[in-house]
């Protein structure tokens, strides 16, 4: 497992799941569709990625395609540190 998988995980576990077991949620499920994360919890994971990465998350990128589930944003995540590089 990756740092970012793993970072990312734990952040989803201990802000979204409450006391469901972290393990059953799958990577690719969609927190939207699975109602583990609302629009609020998308301004919260945000600012996770933001403070964590030492990324900006621009309005357009406000996507599900980046943000709904744990293998969309590890591969967000990973392209916002290349453009870094």
């Amino acid at each position: 497992m990756s740092s970012i998988q793993t970072d990312v995980r734990n952040f989803v576990a201990e802000n979204f799941l409450f006391g469901d077991d972290p393990e059953s949620l799958l990577n690719n499920d969609s927190f939207l569709e699975t109602g583990i994360i609302d629009s609020t919890g998308v301004l919260e994971l945000v600012s996770f990625i933001e403070e964590k990465y030492s990324v900006e998350v621009d309005d357009d990128e406000l996507i599900p395609e980046n943000l709904d589930s744990i293998d969309q944003l590890i591969n967000f995540i990973e392209s916002k540190l290349k453009e870094l590089q």
